[in-house]
Parts: structure tokens; C-alpha cells; sequence
């Protein structure tokens, strides 16, 4: 970054203009301070030099002292005020008109800043009488003088101060541009060197910030930017894996098919044989081969880059469930009760294909839930129901299982990381979970303890299509199925 785009140029900058800044504003009351004292000065002068004169005879000053006595006062005339009268002691050049009449004595802070001003900018052409009684007494002493030596000295003092300003302001800044540089803008440049080569190589364990030991706001930034990387760095390692692992599962898909199909094909002819034995092993051979293609298909479904958009269409839930309780076969249904609780007449707006995978894959959670304890005293039911609240179906799917373990429920919807059970996958709810988003929906676990389960299924109908309303009931209805209940 170039420099002086940088935060520690800008920093040095503002630092300067802004000490600047606050110089100025004492300076003008300073230089009007300045005009005061040097009048006063003057005029002070010009007293002593008046007591003089009063208690001795004017007339015995030659012109040549008078003139001195002036020139030394830098003024035109000298006048003294005694007793209601006055009387000028010595004079010379004696202007017309003035221009500005200065009482020392009741000078206000704001008038005396707007002349002091005006005095710098436009002044030294302006005639000046200068008055103010003398202290401890009441005589008062009038200067008559020229305004050109005032605003000479003034312009001295300006400059000076001027110096001493710029100087104080880049030695204030400099100190100041240090500090914060230290304590702040070189560990922010080391956090921004630190994510910019993280962003380069985030794989890189050794782009990673390497957290300094600061207790304030900069140490827990660091610390904080460094815990983020690791996790961010983990989740891209997990993520390359799990890709890794979805590239080769898609090449071997083909031929895993064709291998399983076989050897479906020869169970079957098993499950003909005459002996015994080897028919009670033939529905074995078929669940295991059944459950590794279940596993196949849900890694490779799970892989794919993207579900395509849900083809939403108006359906009766009591069939589609029938459909997936028959999917369980009916040595399922010998040891487990299925239970379609859905009212025959409940619709529901939704992805028939899609919404049959959900349900299928938190039966078949459920099921294999149930099956883990053969002891025939054992309630194992699988209920399916459904409820309406206006235009919000909820699909129920209860189990009478042992419950999910509490890790299973930390990563619910977690693929390759919330199965309840060993050597599963977990990528039947995460598949499901997706597939009911794409919805608009929620799927959520209501409950889980000894004896029952419950998933439940939230999925809104498609939001009213006001363009078709406006066209008339008929295109209304074509764009917005009518609600039903169950």
C-alpha cells in the first residue's frame, strides 16, 4: 500500500492539522494580549516621561528634546488629564483626525481579539490615542501615535509564533504518529499482512497469525483472527476430504450398481431354494445389500453440488406416507407396527419426490432406531401424522426407539457426523434437512427420550400470486392452491 494512503499518514496528518488547530485558538487571544501589552507599554512609558513634565515647565524642553522624547514613544503627541482638564505636554505632527480610540482601562476580551485581527490583516495606516489613568491615581494619560510600529511588532510576533506552532505540532505529531504506530497500526498491518496470506493459501498451516500475549482490544483481535483461521482452516480440510471422497464414490458408482444388482439377482434365487437354512439367509443377504446401496445412493445424493428446485405440487399425504411405509417390506411390518395417521383427505404443497425422500430416509432412521432390542415385549410403532395451522402444514414422524444419544443431537443435521448409530452415515437427515429448506420449511427434533421420538416437519404453501388474484378467482387458483385441512 502506498504510503501515503496508509492509516499512519493519515494519522500524522490529521494529528498536525488538528494541533494546528488548537494553536490557533489560543493564538488569537494571545495576540490580542500582545496589542494590550505593548500599548500598555508604550503608554506606561509615556507617563513617566508626563509626570515629568507636568511638575516641571514645558517651555524649558527645546523642540530638538520634544521631538526625541517622541520619536523614543513612537508617538505623535503626549497629554496629560488632571482634575476634569487636559493638557497636552508635548506634541508633534499633530494629526487632524483619529481613527481608533484605545482605552486601556475597560477593554473587552471579545472587542480587543477583532482588533488585534484587524490590525494584523488590515491595519498600520490608522491613527491610534491610547489612554488610561495612571495607577493609584487620577491623572490619566492620552498617547497619540501611528499604528505602523504596533502592527510591525505584531507581525514579529505572529511569525514567531508561527514558528513555534509548526515546530510544537510536528514534534507533538511525530511523538504521538510513534506511539499509535507501535501499540496499534503495526499490529493491525501484521493482522491484514497475516489474512491477506491466509486468503492466498488458507490449506497453509503456517499462514495462520501467530497470536502475541496483549490483554487489550489488538491481542483479542489477534487471538480471536487465530482461532478463526484454525477453524476455518479444519473446515476446508474436512471439506476437501468430503469432495474427495463424493469424486471417487462417483467413480465406482456405476460398477457398485452393477455388482449389488448381481447380487440381489442371485439372493433372490436363494431365497428359492429348498434348504432351509439357506432361505432363513437369504433376507440377510438381501437387507445388507439393500442397506449398502442405501449408503451409496445417500453419499452420492449428498454430493451432488446442488438439490434442484423443488417441483412443487399439490398432493394427498395419506397415499405418498402409504407409499413409503410400503417401502419397508413386510418383514418390517411383521416385527414393527407402521401407522399411517394422516387424515385421507390432507394435501399438502410439496415435491412429491422430494418430500417421499424425506420421509423415507426419517422412517428408515426410525425403524433401524427400533430394531437395535429383539425382546418381544417391546412397543415398536412408527407413526405418521400430519396437522394444518392456515397455511402451514406440520408432518409428525414418532418413534417408540431408545432416543437419541446426546452426541447424535449436538450434530443432528451434520453429515458423516449425526448418526445415532455406529458405522451409519448421518447423511439421511442432513439430505432431509436440506430438502425440506429448499421448502421454505424447518425440520427440527420435538422430542427425544426413552420411548419416543419425534421429527417434526414444518412446510408453508406457496405464497398467494397477487398478479393472478387480480386477474380473477380462476388464475388465482391455478397460481395458489386453495387451502385444506385435515
Amino acid at each position: 500500500m502506498p504510503l501515503t494512503r496508509g492509516l499512519s499518514m493519515k494519522l500524522l496528518v490529521l494529528t498536525a492539522l488538528f494541533i494546528t488547530l488548537a494553536e490557533m485558538l489560543i493564538f488569537l487571544p494571545s495576540l490580542a494580549n500582545f496589542r494590550l501589552s505593548w500599548l500598555e507599554e508604550r503608554l506606561s512609558t509615556a507617563a513617566a516621561v508626563g509626570i515629568v513634565l507636568v511638575d516641571s515647565d514645558p517651555d524649558s524642553l527645546s523642540r530638538e528634546v520634544q521631538d526625541d522624547v517622541l520619536r523614543a514613544l513612537g508617538a505623535m503627541a503626549l497629554a496629560v488629564r488632571d482634575e476634569g482638564s487636559s493638557r497636552l505636554l508635548v506634541a508633534v505632527d499633530m494629526p487632524h483626525d483619529i481613527d481608533l480610540h484605545v482605552d486601556l482601562g475597560s477593554a473587552s476580551p471579545l472587542g480587543e481579539v477583532h482588533e488585534a485581527l484587524y490590525a494584523l490583516v488590515f491595519g498600520g495606516e490608522r491613527v491610534l490615542r491610547v489612554f488610561a489613568p495612571l495607577s493609584g491615581g487620577e491623572r490619566e494619560f492620552e498617547l497619540v501615535m501611528a499604528e505602523t510600529d504596533l502592527r510591525k511588532a505584531m507581525l514579529a510576533y505572529a511569525r514567531n509564533v508561527a514558528l513555534l506552532s509548526l515546530i510544537l505540532s510536528l514534534v507533538t505529531a511525530s511523538l504521538v504518529f510513534y506511539a499509535i504506530h507501535r501499540v496499534m497500526i503495526r499490529p493491525m498491518r501484521a493482522m491484514t499482512r497475516s489474512m491477506l496470506a491466509f486468503a492466498e493459501a488458507p490449506d497453509d498451516p503456517a499462514r495462520i497469525i501467530r497470536a502475541g500475549t496483549r490483554s487489550d482490544e489488538i491481542g483479542v483481535a489477534e487471538r480471536e483472527l487465530a482461532a478463526m483461521q484454525g477453524e476455518l482452516q479444519r473446515m476446508l480440510v474436512e471439506r476437501r476430504r468430503l469432495a474427495d471422497l463424493g469424486l471417487a464414490v462417483s467413480k465406482i458408482n456405476h460398477d457398485m450398481r452393477n455388482i449389488l444388482a448381481a447380487a440381489q439377482l442371485m439372493s433372490d434365487r436363494l431365497a428359492r431354494v429348498d434348504d432351509p437354512g439357506v432361505r432363513s439367509m437369504a433376507p440377510r443377504l438381501m437387507r445388507t445389500l439393500d442397506r449398502a446401496i442405501s449408503y451409496s445412493e445417500g453419499v452420492l445424493a449428498y454430493g451432488r453440488t446442488q438439490e434442484p428446485p423443488p417441483a412443487r405440487l399439490r398432493l394427498r399425504l395419506h397415499d405418498l406416507v402409504e407409499e413409503v411405509l410400503a417401502l419397508s417390506g413386510p418383514e418390517v411390518a411383521a416385527r414393527i407396527e407402521l401407522v399411517n395417521a394422516v387424515d385421507p383427505q390432507f394435501e399438502i404443497d410439496a415435491d412429491p419426490e422430494q418430500l417421499f425422500r424425506v420421509l423415507s430416509n426419517l422412517s428408515r432412521n426410525g425403524i433401524e432406531a427400533m430394531s437395535g432390542d429383539a425382546s418381544p415385549a417391546l412397543v415398536r410403532r412408527l407413526t405418521l401424522s400430519a396437522e394444518r395451522t392456515g397455511g402451514v402444514a406440520r408432518i409428525l414422524v414418532e418413534d417408540t426407539g431408545p432416543g437419541l444419544p446426546q452426541k447424535a443431537r449436538e450434530n443432528l443435521f451434520s453429515a458423516f457426523r449425526g448418526s445415532a448409530r455406529t458405522g451409519g452415515t448421518g447423511l439421511g437427515l442432513a439430505i432431509a434437512h436440506e430438502l425440506v429448506r429448499a421448502h421454505g420449511g424447518t425440520l427440527e427434533l420435538v422430542e427425544s427420550r426413552g420411548g419416543r421420538t419425534v421429527f417434526s416437519i414444518t412446510i408453508p404453501d406457496r405464497p398467494l400470486d397477487l398478479d393472478a388474484a387480480r386477474r380473477g378467482p380462476a388464475a388465482a387458483a391455478r397460481g395458489q392452491p386453495r387451502d385444506a385441512g385435515a
